[in-house]
């Protein structure tokens, strides 16, 4: 058995890691499949290429968290855990009810996600590491994969530092990383829903044609629609809308000045260094 706190973070990072993956691989697979199936746009550049650089991407993100794990004495799940033991975090001091404590707790990550993507289009420097993202010339399963590793470093420093300060279970902080990434892919998937039902799924969760419209080439456009899970912050600060101006068939995906470069890994990985 785990005798220290770090072998103790460790176990948890385990089987946090086990179930994530499962979770991770099984949905990417579905929404992959449903591309296939109910396509929304018709792709401007071969898959093929777009995805080995995303997915490059997934693979220098992890071995950034990987590294933070190794070098500092917690990242999210650990912190929780952390936290929990020494009584920090708002949610430690009011000691709720366990099913409000843990509903409050993904609302209130689900908010942070949501304002931490808006900063990230307001200040200039994060921009710069943002828009690696939105460099992608299609929108489809793996765009929800494509971040930058600085990006995703300074994320979960906040990450951790939002967990100190809120006190959530370790359990909220695995369910709710496991809503965030599964949302994620779905609402960057290149899905065509039934109108019907998208209405309905767009009334709590964020839908593919809605997130669509975060990715047009047009400014205003691409500064709104923030939410990756919840739409509630979105309708609640004006940051909302509805359909691109263009179409869905006809909207133009991406960054006005670009072209296929960002489908090479290593004119991605520098874009945050070019004066565009």
């Amino acid at each position: 058995m785990p005798k220290t706190r770090r072998e103790t973070q460790k176990l948890h990072m385990e089987n946090e890691t086990t179930l994530r993956l499962t979770v991770f691989i099984g949905l990417f697979i579905v929404f992959a499949g449903l591309e296939q199936l109910f396509p929304r746009k018709i792709l401007a550049v071969a898959r093929p290429k777009r995805w080995m650089t995303n997915w490059i991407f997934v693979v220098l993100g992890s071995l950034t968290v990987n590294t933070m794990a190794k070098v500092l004495p917690f990242i999210a799940v650990g912190a929780a855990i952390d936290a929990t033991n020494k009584g920090w975090g708002v949610l430690n001091i009011l000691g709720l009810p366990v099913i409000v404590e843990f509903l409050l707790a993904i609302l209130i990550l689900d908010f942070a996600i949501w304002f931490q993507h808006l900063i990230t289009h307001k200040i200039p420097v994060l921009w710069r590491l943002h828009r690696v993202h939105h460099a992608d010339r299609d929108i489809d399963v793996t765009t929800a994969l494509r971040f930058h590793p600085v990006e995703i470093g300074l994320s979960m420093l906040l990450k951790i530092a939002l967990v100190y300060a809120l006190g959530p279970s370790a359990i909220a902080v695995i369910i709710f990383e496991i809503l965030l990434n599964g949302t994620a892919m779905f609402n960057h998937a290149n899905i065509r829903l039934p109108l019907g039902l998208d209405s309905v799924v767009r009334s709590v969760l964020v839908t593919p044609d809605m997130h669509r419209v975060h990715h047009s080439v047009h400014r205003d456009e691409h500064d709104s629609n923030y939410g990756f899970s919840l739409v509630f912050w979105d309708r609640l600060f004006g940051t909302y809308v509805a359909q691109p101006r263009d179409g869905h068939a006809d909207m133009v995906i991406g960054l006005k000045w670009q072209d296929d470069r960002p489908s090479n890994i290593l004119w991605a990985l520098f874009l945050p260094f070019f004066r565009k």
